[in-house]
């Protein structure tokens, strides 16, 4: 009896998540975040003359530097509470993932400290995502013979 009188204050004090409204933001800071990057690519393509493809790199690492530049400052925290998944998905997601273990353990020294904590979260994104990318070569080299 008591575990569900717990239960049942707990779900009376649970703030409710309006999840439209979360989604409709996620994909409008989402949308954003798409708009900044190919602004990046053209910047570097018409005003710098670089490849369009080169220049895709080039966005990919400034959108990284101001993700890890915000997370060092505090901002990104606060700004993923209001943009949810649309600021967390993209690549800027994963440099602050990156950056805020290395800040959590700075103190602890570059090899214990950062070397060995920066890649918690992230080490997990990379394993994936190699090994997926392992399995899906691997059906397309089997079932396409590797033309496509």
């Amino acid at each position: 009896m008591e575990k569900n009188r717990y239960k049942d204050l707990v779900k009376k004090h649970t703030p409710k998540e309006n999840r439209l409204y979360n989604g409709m933001i996620a994909f409008l800071v989402g949308g954003v975040m798409g708009v900044i990057g190919q602004l990046l690519v053209q910047f570097y393509a018409h005003y710098l003359d670089i490849p369009t493809k080169e220049a895709g790199t080039f966005m990919i690492i400034t959108l990284i530097f101001i993700g890890c530049l915000l997370t060092a400052f505090g901002f990104f925290d606060k700004w993923v509470n209001f943009a949810k998944c649309g600021l967390i998905v993209p690549i800027t997601g994963f440099a602050h993932s990156m950056m805020s273990a290395a800040l959590e353990y700075r103190k602890e020294g570059f090899v214990t400290g950062i070397g060995a904590n920066m890649l918690k979260l992230a080490g997990t994104v990379i394993i994936f995502g190699v090994v997926s990318a392992y399995v899906f070569g691997l059906l397309r080299l089997l079932l396409f013979g590797g033309a496509l």
